[in-house]
């Protein structure tokens, strides 16, 4: 008897599972309500969604809890996002949404990662949508730090978000010293101490998605606790020996105010890494100097000699106050120490 020979048409395979064509073209997800993100948590996003009740024109609140879909890929997703939701969005316990989609951004707070050990120098985004960003700094316990304030300004010039200086513990210095540093820039301010009258503070809150940026120790707790009675948040003191104050907001998490609008509260920073900001960027923010830019020299970084703004400020097309606070942020951005009173 002849031994039959074998080839590969006498084999069988069985499809896999995932046999199926793969295709680039992603659901549409039209039935996705929208969310907003108020605060994130290893993978998981509590978002504030807003849906019809069973009364006409009446809308329900609720916070619901939903991770990332697989389809966003590495986009990611931060606080003041506003997203589209599908799933359970019944905001009940133990259920689990999924965010399908993030909409375009009207703007991006974001700060380099050159404050860690290896300066990686990688964007870190911070807040999504903010209209104001309020630099909260204190006049005593602990002291300014002027550098750090001049780079969280840079940041605000990148993402063209409203700057607001929130002077506290006015009860322990004055502000006038600090206050002329920023007048040139035309910077606004508010000036309050601990148990002071917040109004004006809260005038320019409300109506507003504002984020909160401040080293630790400054009151931004405290502030935060002030304006949004049910927050909790968290405070503590200044270390009597180092003049700093320790990290007791360890997440940004948005708050609604009383009166209408949104706070972002954000862990204190110690330093605001600005890698990712152009020299074009801050020049953008000083229109009346950016013109006598067009002689500098090529590579020109407007800190040192050569540079064409000297003559252009000595002919009176500027003010000398406002060169010296470009200048101040320039060498802010290009990575002077921030720890600098």
């Amino acid at each position: 008897m002849r031994k039959r020979e074998y080839d590969e048409d006498d084999v069988r395979v069985r499809p896999g599972k995932g046999s199926r064509p793969r295709t680039r073209l992603r659901p549409a997800h039209v039935d996705a309500v929208e969310g907003f993100v108020i605060a994130v948590d290893r993978g998981r996003y509590t978002c504030l969604v807003e849906t019809e009740g069973r009364r006409k024109k009446e809308r329900e609140r609720r916070t619901v809890t939903a991770m990332k879909a697989r389809e966003l890929g590495r986009k990611g997703i931060v606080v003041g996002d506003r997203v589209g939701i599908v799933g359970d969005v019944s905001g009940n316990a133990d259920t689990l949404a999924r965010v399908v989609r993030v909409e375009p951004r009207t703007s991006m707070l974001r700060r380099s990662a050159d404050d860690t050990d290896d300066t990686d120098g990688i964007e870190r985004p911070i807040v999504a949508n903010a209209e104001q960003l309020v630099i909260v700094t204190a006049l005593a316990d602990p002291p300014p730090r002027p550098r750090m304030i001049d780079r969280i300004l840079v940041a605000a010039f990148d993402a063209e978000i409203d700057p607001l200086l929130c002077l506290t513990k006015s009860d322990l210095a004055p502000p006038a010293e600090l206050v002329s540093l920023y007048e040139p820039l035309g910077v606004p301010y508010v000036v309050v101490q601990k148990g002071g009258d917040l109004e004006e503070l809260r005038e320019r809150l409300t109506g507003r998605i504002s984020v909160l940026v401040g080293h630790s120790g400054v009151g931004k707790s405290t502030l935060v606790n002030a304006l949004v009675p049910d927050a909790n948040r968290a405070v503590s003191h200044v270390n009597a020996v180092t003049g700093r104050g320790r990290h007791t907001s360890t997440s940004a998490v948005a708050l609604e105010l009383p009166e209408g609008g949104w706070i972002i509260d954000t862990p204190g920073v110690r330093s605001f890494g600005l890698a990712h900001v152009s020299v074009e960027t801050v020049l953008a923010g000083f229109p009346d100097l950016a013109e006598g830019t067009v002689h500098c020299p090529k590579g020109c970084t407007h800190l040192g000699e050569g540079c064409a703004l000297d003559a252009w400020v000595a002919d009176g097309h500027a003010d000398p106050a406002r060169l010296e606070s470009l200048r101040r942020l320039l060498s802010s951005r290009e990575g002077a120490p921030d720890t600098d009173d």
